[in-house]
Formats: structure tokens, C-alpha cells, sequence
């Protein structure tokens, strides 16, 4: 028909998109229960460590640190560069450590002779340090903070070390082995997180239709680039992958936590759950490592504590960027995005970016569109014929199917093909939708008068409300109503139901589809005024 159907169209392959991905996300086939893991870290250290440990506090010009010397687990972590809520001046937490929430990284060394092994006499190792406190001097590219350890003849020396601009920390352990007899050791790391929020700690972002964000943890491994395994898939089945590649980590919203093992060794990734469910831990376990007598070794793994951007995390590990979730449109999302970031570097305003980018994708699938509406075009003047075919064949369908085709064929003209252009168009606009909702980037970043930031929703609904206007004037310009009753009730209420949606989606995505319906309204003259100089096109009647 005409414009009026595409917004149907649109909007019911949205609704049916989003609907499919819910029910695949929650019948993804999830991996085996491991038979028994070998993993003997006992779930309440955090607890233990807050009283046996002192705190080390460690500071680079992104990361704030605190490190418990019991376990010399990362107890706590701040991203200096993200402000917890906007203008509130406020780092924002990552890590935490409180009596109603724990968010905490944790690493040791167990195995045959482990000194983070339960087997050998206390719990965790308490680590001596010579300073509480580190800071990346200026000038400086690395910070080395040393831990150590000694027993039976053995000194473990655990560093973090930090680098400036980057949120990826090397997390090293040093192992010198003078006792008389070889030293069995296996580096673990894991993520452990309460699964329940307080009601102090809210949910970011991700408001809106299929704008739900996720929260939980992720794998990367030998057999799969990025696989989301829930909390509560971890309540119900433990994870259990042998891998010699890939990375765990905990995500939320903008922000991510991620072990990154050795990669050329065995390692195992794991879930599990507390007894009573209130807790869930992901980890990996590496492959023992031998030290012989009067030698020394060094075995290390990397900790990502920051937000998802994506250069970052494709340089510390691969397929680690697939955190940024962009669903199975990732491989359109990323090149959209570095286009719009390219965009950013030069006009220096997200919100403005976002307008050009617009403009640029609309701008390239113009020829797209154009057939789109010579196809409708011409399909309507041939409206008459076929209404004729009706009344002569009556209810004979396969006689009314086949004149009807003769007639295409004769006239040239594709029943699909004002259809085809449209779908070839939707997976670029929703590669556009999860990118928009989900790049850090746009956290906290303003546009311009009451738009502070292009994550948030518009605090006056202002931007929803013209989204919706220029909705409704894309209706009121279609030259051709629709007929069917259901058709025309829903078309009548589309533009109400789209800007409710809107009213809590980010600024940044509202913004690209009232840019993107303006261009369309442009657009829909040009083609217009080109099929009526052209005789395609039947005029409106006044």
C-alpha cells in the first residue's frame, strides 16, 4: 500500500525481533554440570579476609584499587574516569565489599601444594606488603604493587600491576622454590557477586523495548567467541568448559570485570552458586604448574575492572569486545559504531554524531527506499485491474491468482518488491538500535540545551513527543489510506504506541529515529515528486 503499511510492517517485525530473542535467550542450550570440580576456595573467604587482612590501596589515573592482604583479592574498585551518577563528581564503583553486597575478584594458587589449598593448613595466605598505599607517579606507564608470601621453603611474591590509560591489570605470581621438593601449584581467578541489588545500587540504563540489560556473567571459549550464562542458569546447572583460550567475566551495563587465563594452557571455566543462592561465582581454574627444587617460575593472568570499550577489550583478549552486547548483529554494530567514534573525533559531540550517521545510513540505502516506493508505486496503479479481476472471478482463486500474475508479468512489476528493500533495511536499523543503547561512549555524554546525557531518557519527554509527531506526519503524507478497517485502527494508533515506548528510551536513540523519520519525510517527497514528473504516481486529490 503505502508509507502507512511500512510503518506497520516495521513495527510488527520490531515487536516479532524482540519476541524472538527473549524466548531464544531463554531456551539457549546450556553446557553439561561438571561431575566434580576441583576447585577448593571455600565461598565465605570474603567474609574471613575483611577480618584477617589490612587493605592496600593502589591508584593509577584510571583505577582505584583495594586490595585485602588476606588472599590478596581486589576488594574493592573504582573507575576514576566514570562518575558514579552524572555531575555527582563521585567515581564510579565496580568492585565492592559491603555486609549486604559483595562484588569482589578474587585469585590464588591452589593445586597438590597450593597455599590457597584448604588442605594445607589455613584458609588463605596472608600476604606481607612494605607499603598500604601505591600511585602511579607522573610520568609513570606501570605500577608494580608487591605482595609476598613464605612457607615451607617457598616464597610467592603476587603483583598487580597497572598500566596508565588502561583498565586490563597483570595479576603475576612469582614463585621461588628453596624448599627440597618440587612445588604442584594451579593459578585460579573468579568473579563472585551477589545476585540481588540493593535498593541503593539500581539497575543503569537499559529502559525500553528490548532494552532490558543484561546482568550476569559471559564466557569466551575454544568452541564458542561469547556466550551469556545467566544467574540464574548458574542457580540451576553448574558450568563446566575445558578450554585452552577465552576469558570469564561478570557484566552489567556499560561496565564489565573479566579473568583472562594464560591462553597457550589447559584451563577450566566454572560456575557455582552459594548453598543459598544468594551468591554466584564464575572463575577458571589453570593448568598445574611443576616448580622443581631451587628454581623459580612465574605464572599470571590478566583482570579487566572497567567499562566496555571496545578497543580496549579486543586488544587485552580476543572476542572480549563481544561483551559490548550487540546481540547477533554485533558484526553490523562494530563498524557502525567506529564510524560513528571516526564521526565523534571530528565534530567532538556525540549527539551531533549521532545526526550525521543518520543521515549517512539513510543516505546509502536511498536507492533502496527509492525502489521501495516505485515498486508500491506502480503496484497501485495497477490497483483498478486487479479490483476488476475480483468482481469477474468472484471466489475462483487459483483463476484470480493466475490473471493476477499475467498482469505482473505483462506490467513488469515485483509484488515483492516494495517488501524486499524493507527487510534488506531492517537489520541495518537494529544494528544502529542495540548499538545506540548499549556503546559506553554515550554515558554521561551531552548534546546540547536540556540533553546532559545521550544514555539517559529525556528528563522533559520533549525528544519522545517529536519522535511521535514526525511519526504522524509520515502517516498524514502517505498519498494513498489504507482500506481495511484493522489496518487503518492500527496504523491511527501507531504513533501513540511508539512514543510510549520512547518515553524511557535513551535521548541518544530517540534522537537517531527523529532524525532518521525527518529523513524520511524528505526522502518520501523527492520519490514522490519524481514518480508524478513521471507519470508513475497518481496525484492526490484535493
Amino acid at each position: 500500500m503505502g508509507s502507512q503499511r511500512n510503518i506497520l510492517v516495521i513495527a510488527l517485525l520490531f515487536v516479532s525481533f524482540f519476541i524472538w530473542k527473549a524466548w531464544e535467550e531463554d531456551h539457549a542450550p546450556k553446557p553439561p554440570i561438571a561431575n566434580q570440580l576441583t576447585q577448593q576456595m571455600s565461598d565465605d573467604d570474603s567474609a574471613d579476609g575483611s577480618m584477617l587482612g589490612k587493605t592496600v590501596n593502589v591508584k593509577s589515573d584510571v583505577l582505584s584499587l583495594t586490595i585485602n592482604t588476606y588472599g590478596g583479592d581486589v576488594q574493592a574498585a573504582q573507575l576514576l574516569k566514570y562518575e558514579q551518577t552524572l555531575h555527582s563528581g563521585t567515581p564510579f564503583q565496580l568492585l565492592t565489599s559491603r555486609p549486604d553486597f559483595v562484588y569482589i575478584a578474587e585469585s590464588g594458587l591452589t593445586g597438590k601444594d597450593g597455599p590457597d589449598n584448604a588442605t594445607q593448613g589455613s584458609k588463605r595466605p596472608v600476604y606481607q606488603t612494605e607499603k598500604l598505599e601505591y600511585v602511579l607517579a607522573d610520568g609513570q606507564d606501570e605500577l608494580r604493587v608487591p605482595l609476598t608470601y613464605q612457607v615451607n621453603g617457598v616464597s610467592y611474591t603476587k603483583y598487580y600491576i597497572l598500566h596508565r590509560g588502561n583498565y586490563a591489570v597483570d595479576v603475576q605470581y612469582d614463585i621461588n622454590n628453596q624448599s627440597s621438593a618440587p612445588v604442584d601449584v594451579a593459578m585460579y581467578g573468579q568473579l563472585k557477586q551477589t545476585i540481588k541489588l540493593p535498593d541503593d545500587i539500581p539497575t543503569e540504563g537499559g529502559s525500553g523495548l528490548g532494552q532490558s540489560a543484561f546482568r550476569g556473567t559471559a564466557y569466551s571459549s575454544s568452541s564458542t567467541n561469547y556466550s551469556k550464562y545467566s544467574f540464574d542458569d548458574i542457580k540451576d546447572k553448574a558450568l563446566a568448559v575445558e578450554t585452552q583460550t577465552g576469558w570469564v567475566a561478570m557484566l552489567q551495563h556499560y561496565f564489565a570485570s573479566a579473568w583472562v587465563p594464560t591462553q597457550d594452557k589447559n584451563n577450566l571455566f566454572y560456575t557455582r552458586a552459594t548453598a543459598n543462592k544468594s551468591q554466584a561465582t564464575i572463575g577458571f581454574k589453570g593448568e598445574s604448574a611443576v616448580i622443581p627444587a631451587g628454581s623459580t617460575q612465574t605464572i599470571g593472568a590478566k583482570l579487566w575492572l572497567g567499562p566496555e570499550i571496545q578497543s580496549q577489550l579486543q586488544e587485552t583478549a580476543n572476542h572480549l569486545d563481544l561483551v559490548v552486547d550487540y546481540g547477533w548483529l554485533w558484526f553490523l554494530s562494530q563498524p557502525l559504531f567506529y564510524l560513528l567514534k571516526f564521526i565523534q573525533s571530528f565534530i567532538g559531540n556525540w549527539g551531533i554524531s549521532i545526526i550525521v550517521i543518520t543521515f549517512i545510513v539513510r543516505g546509502i540505502l536511498f536507492p533502496l527506499t527509492r525502489a521501495q516506493y516505485r515498486s508500491m508505486a506502480k503496484m497501485k496503479l495497477l490497483q483498478p485491474r486487479i479490483e476488476a479481476l475480483k468482481e469477474r472471478y468472484g471466489n475462483d482463486r487459483q483463476k484470480m491468482s493466475m490473471e493476477t500474475m499475467a498482469i505482473y508479468k505483462q506490467e513488469k512489476v515485483n509484488p515483492l518488491g516494495g517488501c524486499l528493500p524493507l527487510i534488506i533495511q531492517m537489520p541495518i536499523f537494529l544494528s544502529l538500535f542495540y548499538m545506540l543503547g548499549n556503546a559506553v561512549e554515550l554515558r554521561h555524554a551531552p548534546f546540547a540545551l536540556w540533553i546532559y546525557d545521550l544514555s539517559a531518557q529525556d528528563p522533559y519527554y520533549i525528544l519522545p513527543l517529536l519522535m511521535g509527531a514526525s511519526m504522524f506526519l509520515i502517516q498524514k503524507m502517505s498519498p494513498t489510506p489504507v482500506t481495511d478497517p484493522l489496518q487503518q485502527k492500527l496504523m491511527t494508533y501507531m504513533p501513540l504506541i511508539f512514543t510510549l515506548f520512547f518515553l524511557w528510551f535513551p535521548s541518544g536513540l530517540v534522537l537517531y529515529y527523529i532524525v532518521s523519520n525527518l529523513f524520511t519525510i524528505a526522502q518520501q517527497r523527492i520519490i514522490y515528486w519524481e514518480l508524478e514528473k513521471k507519470g508513475l504516481h497518481e496525484k492526490k486529490k484535493k
